[in-house]
């Protein structure tokens, strides 16, 4: 039975899916900076090249290191909801390949805590099962769900990449049930995991990368 690649979303930004405005054309130049060295080594003194990586990527590179700070922050809380993350990677720019990006995010993922955390967690929201599942397959994920919720007081994060869409109801199943399992603390830090890789991959999603067939690198 199909079901999405994460089982819910970011309720900041509209949930169809984050953009970047179409007024920053390919190859456009970034804007002069102040000069602080970037995650990626580089220095921000102007435009720098975005190196090798597919046409789309390259293109939503160009736009997002061109965006004005407001619109990249804004995108950003579409991908993960702790402003301060939003914040963090925006402020990086530009960055010279997508690979760059991503471990910025990753890291300013993983560096989430405390407050920005809970933040974050509170942004998640349950998606709805897809049209044409099963009954007993909604009434089941639903009562985890809740269940869920009620004990760790935030919607169940995981990012389900690498999974074929017919097993994604199953392995979520399993994995709540396994988790629920689990003392608060120990549940916060896979949560705050699984938020870190589902943001890394709708960031992919915004910049335009995309993952092999039948194994989607971001949530749909």
């Amino acid at each position: 039975m199909p079901l999405p690649s994460q089982l819910s979303h970011t309720s900041r930004c509209p949930p169809e899916e984050p953009t970047l405005s179409g007024d920053f054309p390919a190859g456009a130049p970034e804007r002069p900076s102040s000069g602080a060295p970037t995650r990626a080594g580089t220095t921000r003194t102007g435009a720098i090249p975005v190196q090798s990586c597919g046409a789309p990527a390259r293109e939503g590179l160009v736009r997002f290191n061109a965006a004005p700070p407001g619109e990249a922050e804004a995108a950003l809380l579409a991908c993960c909801g702790s402003r301060r993350w939003a914040r963090r990677i925006a402020a990086h720019r530009p960055y010279p390949t997508l690979d760059a990006l991503l471990a910025a995010a990753e890291e300013a993922g993983y560096d989430l805590a405390g407050a920005d955390l809970d933040e974050a967690l509170a942004d998640e929201t349950p998606v709805d099962l897809p049209p044409g599942t099963p009954a007993a397959a909604r009434t089941a994920w639903e009562a985890a769900h809740a269940e869920y919720a009620s004990r760790f007081r935030h919607a169940f994060v995981i990012c389900l990449d690498g999974h074929r869409p017919e097993e994604r109801l199953n392995h979520a199943l399993s994995a709540i049930h396994t988790r629920m399992s689990h003392p608060p603390e120990k549940e916060r830090g896979i949560a705050a995991e699984e938020l870190c890789r589902l943001a890394r991959a709708r960031l992919s999603r915004l910049i335009g990368r995309t993952g092999a067939p039948g194994s989607p690198s971001v949530p749909v």
